[in-house]
């Protein structure tokens, strides 16, 4: 055979690097462009503005209804009567319930039979049961009402069941005139 007409097979493990220039210049390809690509994607998902379908959910409305306190104090200055409740609008809140229809041997509003040996055993006595309890009632206590709004919440029902309570003095006015 002649040489013209039989060539010698190229060598199989060679393949397109031919150079370390080639050599150096893949390498460096490879780790920079999957990293920019990767910047790339990153840019697309962040700065496009894309709101949910049909949510309000990055309203500043909604954002504000997440973000707002769960819960709120409220601090009272015990020497300042005008910050304190009435006995009326504590009698609503926490007494009403029971007392103006009478529920577990409540006495009921306005009632002067019911109310009248209540009333004989004094101011003083008929604080103490309410604060501390009795029969039915729980003690009312150390809720959310001061001692002083419950003793006015006591001279409004005891007034209302015929008594000639005078209102509770303010804390203020009871330790000033202590001194």
């Amino acid at each position: 055979m002649s040489d013209a007409t039989h060539s010698e097979p190229q060598d199989s493990h060679e393949g397109p690097i031919k150079t370390p220039k080639q050599l150096i210049a893949t390498v460096v390809a490879s780790f920079v462009v999957p990293v920019l690509i990767i910047i790339m994607l990153i840019n697309f998902v962040a700065l496009d503005k894309k709101p949910g379908a049909g949510s309000d959910g990055m309203s500043a409305e909604a954002v504000a209804r997440r973000i707002q306190p769960i819960g709120m104090s409220e601090y009272k200055d015990p020497s300042d009567a005008k910050s304190m409740r009435t006995g009326e609008q504590v009698y609503q809140a926490q007494c009403s319930a029971c007392h103006l229809a009478g529920v577990a041997g409540a006495p009921k509003v306005g009632d002067e039979a019911a109310w009248a040996p209540r009333v004989k055993t004094g101011y003083d006595a008929l604080l103490a049961s309410v604060l501390k309890g009795k029969g039915n009632m729980t003690a009312q206590g150390g809720g959310d009402f001061s001692d002083f709004e419950i003793g006015r919440a006591v001279v409004f029902l005891a007034n209302k069941g015929g008594g000639k309570l005078a209102e509770p003095k303010a804390p203020a006015a009871a330790a000033s005139a202590a001194q």
